[in-house]
């Protein structure tokens, strides 16, 4: 059984704060209004507490991915782009 867990952003276009994920397959989905060349990209604190690793490749337009990721500190980052909305779902856990 999987439950619910899931972020929404709407219109965002600075980066959010980081947060807690637990383990699991995620579903993450990206529009942007204006990307005018930039990106969006779902990014864990590394071990070392201070280093961002990349979780899900960034997108450079609109689009869907799924990743499984561990548990760890999250945080999507945006980078010239505008007007951003996003899910991310967790969709099985492990």
């Amino acid at each position: 059984m999987v439950s619910t867990f899931t972020f929404n952003w709407k219109g965002i276009s600075a980066t959010p704060r980081p947060f807690k994920l637990p383990a699991g397959l995620y579903g993450l989905t990206i529009h942007a209004e204006t990307w005018r060349g930039g990106s969006v990209t779902l990014l864990r604190l590394a071990a070392d507490g201070s280093t961002n690793a990349t979780a899900f490749k960034a997108f450079l337009d609109d689009g869907s991915a799924t990743a499984y990721v561990p548990s760890g500190t999250y945080q999507l980052t945006i980078v010239t782009a505008a007007d951003v909305s996003a899910d991310l779902v967790l969709t099985e856990t492990f």
